[in-house]
């Protein structure tokens, strides 16, 4: 008769982890449990002695805090000042590792950010902020500024740094559910250089270690900025996987980060569907989510709750700018979510600030349907305008904002295929 084996236990050890990737991540890097645990402050000490694990990721805000709780530091986390890594050895002693110094390095070269004889601000002083300038100097930034809220380099301050050439955002300013958020404004620092074909030369790379979303605001404006961009998902993915390598004792194939990189941020991201008022959004978003197994979420559903009023109430008693104001503010908080299938009002791309909400954390399909097979009825602004004028006025817009283009011209069935076709490739 067969004997059961317990598979080992480990996990992430935070303060706030409800939006973690950490578990999925580790399920793709070994056969063991993988658990969260949220601990107040008051209690990591105690968790740290009495917890039943086999070893620990840490994240913010503990990870300078268990190092005097470990009984055994490596040198990198002696050198970077803080554990991200914890390792419960054969005699049940802790050691304290850092892997973060290798998940930043896989970042910079995946991003091809190339620091050598270049200034580099760094936003935060925190336990990533350490690992962040280890990296940097060992790969030869000429100069690095540590920017806090109230140091000698500060925000208030920062304007005599705008000669940098790298930013790397180390604070939680932008992460979900504040988002899209910005710690700082890029425009400064991209224009100590000339603009030109639209990039930035001021800026040479933009880093920010956040990942949910998977744009933040910071990443958003780079690239509105035409300045190399990318955010902390490879360094999360990659710092895991050494985690999980001294856990095992045993190598993991490179190969296998970028295709857990490329799982999540498919599986994460929204799928965002904009077009034309009874261009079929709902219809081949509902399908399309429930090919995929995702929650699907009409836009226009959730306006009557946040306004205590049908949306023929809110056009015929406030007008359209009361509801283009609600259309925003419900945009932003369920473009804010992840995985889902989202069906945009026709008239949310007349909003520049909605762009950002739907981008941050997703990939805007454009639908198109034929102008003679779209009706107006129920729909106040295709009644005022008409179907044409709508189309002629917002056409570019749908275009300019679109990541890909199917159209709706087919069998329901048919258009969810070319549309999973596209989103596949």
């Amino acid at each position: 008769m067969a004997v059961s084996q317990t598979k080992p236990v480990y996990g992430l050890l935070g303060r706030k982890l409800g939006h973690s990737y950490s578990p999925r991540i580790h399920a793709m890097l070994g056969d063991y449990e993988y658990r969260l645990h949220e601990v107040e402050p008051d209690d990591v000490a105690a968790f740290i002695r009495e917890g039943d694990f086999a070893g620990l990721n840490v994240t913010m805000p503990y990870k300078e805090t268990v190092m005097d709780l470990c009984d055994k530091l490596t040198d990198a986390a002696k050198k970077i000042g803080n554990v991200n890594t914890i390792v419960r050895r054969e005699d049940g002693t802790l050691l304290g590792d850092n892997t973060d110094y290798y998940g930043f390095s896989h970042l910079l070269n995946v991003g091809h950010m190339s620091v050598t004889d270049r200034k580099v601000v760094v936003l935060g002083t925190g336990g990533a902020a350490k690992t962040v300038h280890a990296v940097l100097t060992d790969r030869g930034a000429s100069e690095i500024v540590m920017i806090s809220r109230t140091g000698e380099n500060n925000y208030e301050n920062i304007a005599q740094h705008y000669d940098a050439r790298f930013i790397v955002n180390t604070t939680p300013v932008g992460m979900f559910p504040n988002c899209p958020d910005s710690p700082i404004d890029l425009e400064p620092f991209a224009r100590t250089g000339e603009l030109r074909e639209g990039r930035a030369d001021g800026l040479f790379g933009v880093v920010d270690v956040v990942y949910n979303p998977a744009r933040t605001g910071l990443m958003l404006q780079a690239e509105k900025l035409g300045v190399p961009h990318i955010s902390g998902l490879p360094m999360l993915v990659a710092q895991a996987k050494a985690a999980s390598e001294l856990w095992q004792h045993k190598q993991i194939s490179n190969e296998i980060v970028n295709e857990i990189v490329e799982k999540i941020t498919f599986e994460e991201g929204n799928i965002v569907i904009i077009g034309m008022p009874s261009g079929g959004k709902s219809t081949i978003g509902s399908l399309l989510a429930k090919q995929l197994g995702r929650e699907f979420v009409d836009i226009d559903d959730h306006i009557p709750e946040a306004a205590g009023k049908s949306i023929a109430d809110i056009f015929a008693e406030d007008g359209e700018e009361a509801f283009r104001a609600i259309e925003t503010q419900v945009t932003g908080e369920v473009c804010k979510r992840s995985g889902l299938v989202i069906a945009c009002g026709g008239g949310v791309v007349t909003e520049a600030r909605n762009y950002d909400l739907l981008h941050q954390n997703g990939i805007v399909l454009l639908l198109k349907r034929p102008l003679e097979l779209l009706v107006s009825d129920g729909r106040p602004m295709s009644i005022t305008k008409g179907i044409p004028g709508l189309a002629r006025d917002r056409g570019p817009k749908y275009d300019a904002w679109g990541d890909i283009v199917v159209s709706n011209d087919a069998d329901p069935m048919i258009v969810v295929g070319h549309a999973l076709e596209k989103l596949q490739k």
